[in-house]
């Protein structure tokens, strides 16, 4: 295994440049964002083409290495792009958002050869890899019931997997299974699939309430032959690859996404407070919509700022970052079910139809709280800590 390359150092940003990008990704969320969210949901499909071209205009490579072909935007300062993203289509901001990502779960165990084959293609949107953890007869993690028989250099894969976001459209699957016989994190591994590998059904798993567009997949493996050079680490180490420098950055990043529906959400409401008039007066002069209105607003920038202090935690390698990655995205879920809550009421029932934008920004926000691990799993990592830290004292 060859290191991984450290974080980008936050104060190595050229800050004109990255104003100059940030005010140009506002305008294109309002703009070609807003176009592309009508065709989404109008077609119930994310037409190739989007993904072309954010890759053209470099959004799926912002947070990658400039030695990897990336812009090397620091993470903490990409999650403000990102959270203008998050503005837009859930299923837009699903592609920048694993694009900018999942790259980070491979390179910190990969070869040189695997970097380049992988890697690097990965942070330049040219190859899409799908994170495949999830399994319909097992909980997420140490459970997994994927499991491979190892021939020779060969590993024959079998069992089951679902809810894998680009599952059907993907490159690769970088799946977890485990060796045949063995229980618990110590016989995992991580590999890097392809799409075409012989003995894989692929099904698409169809609509959602939410996220419309963007393909879910079900998978199931019958002795599918995977190349033991396309193991990532060591074997056992499977689910290392899959938390140890992936889960807590990916958290601190969904946690953005919200803040920035979150925002979304608030912007429309205020806009219709504004514009809509009742008995005489407009709706932001009640002070029953004022006041949740006013709640909002303190309640998304609280999470930004957690979500903020998550991130430098986790760029500085402090021991609180994964911990502090569960606070803020169980804080910033919550608190956008409560925004897009009152939101959706400041509308009153035309918010209720899908002709009103904050419809789909409603449904989209619900989808938040299975990604990255629910509020039970957050909340269950937390009070490990308290209680660890409570005894240790």
């Amino acid at each position: 295994m060859t290191n991984a390359v450290p974080p980008i150092a936050p104060e190595a940003l050229d800050e004109e440049r990255f104003a100059a990008l940030k005010e140009e990704i506002a305008a294109y969320v309002a703009e070609e964002g807003e176009a592309w969210t009508r065709r989404i949901e109008d077609e119930r499909a994310v037409p190739p083409e989007l993904r072309d071209e954010l890759r053209e205009r470099g959004y799926l490579s912002l947070a990658g290495p400039a030695e990897y072909g990336g812009q090397g935007i620091p993470f903490s300062r990409y999650l403000e792009l990102l959270e203008l993203f998050a503005m837009s289509h859930a299923s837009l901001r699903m592609i920048v958002h694993v694009a900018n990502g999942v790259w980070r779960s491979v390179d910190q165990f990969a070869t040189a050869e695997q970097r380049r084959e992988y890697v690097l293609p990965a942070v330049t949107g040219e190859m899409t890899i799908a994170f495949t953890l999830t399994e319909p007869t097992a909980g997420t993690g140490a459970d997994l019931r994927c499991e491979v028989e190892r021939e020779g250099d060969t590993y024959y894969l079998s069992g089951e997997k679902h809810l894998i976001t680009f599952g059907v459209s993907c490159d690769r699957w970088l799946l977890f299974a485990r060796l045949a016989g063995t229980s618990g994190a110590e016989g995992t591994v991580a590999l890097l699939v392809d799409r075409d590998t012989p003995g894989v059904q692929v099904e698409d798993m169809g609509e959602s309430l939410g996220v419309r567009g963007t393909d879910h997949a079900r998978l199931v493996f019958e002795r599918a032959p995977v190349p033991v050079t396309d193991r990532l680490g060591e074997e056992g180490k499977g689910l290392a690859v899959a938390f140890g420098g992936f889960l807590t950055p990916s958290r601190i990043a969904v946690a953005m996404t919200c803040v920035g529906l979150a925002r979304r959400a608030q912007e429309l409401a205020v806009a219709h407070a504004l514009e809509r008039v009742t008995f005489g007066k407009p709706l932001a002069a009640r002070q029953a919509i004022s006041f949740a209105l006013a709640e909002n607003a303190a309640d998304v920038e609280a999470a930004r700022q957690l979500t903020l202090h998550a991130a430098r935690s986790w760029e500085l390698g402090s021991t609180e970052a994964a911990t502090l990655s569960s606070m803020a995205k169980l804080t910033a879920v919550d608190m956008l079910s409560r925004v897009t809550d009152k939101a959706l009421q400041a509308h009153g029932g035309i918010g209720f139809w899908s002709s009103s934008p904050i419809e789909r920004v409603y449904r989209d926000a619900r989808a938040q709280r299975f990604e990255e691990g629910t509020n039970e799993i957050q909340k269950t990592i937390i009070a490990r800590d308290v209680f660890s830290a409570a005894e240790s004292r």
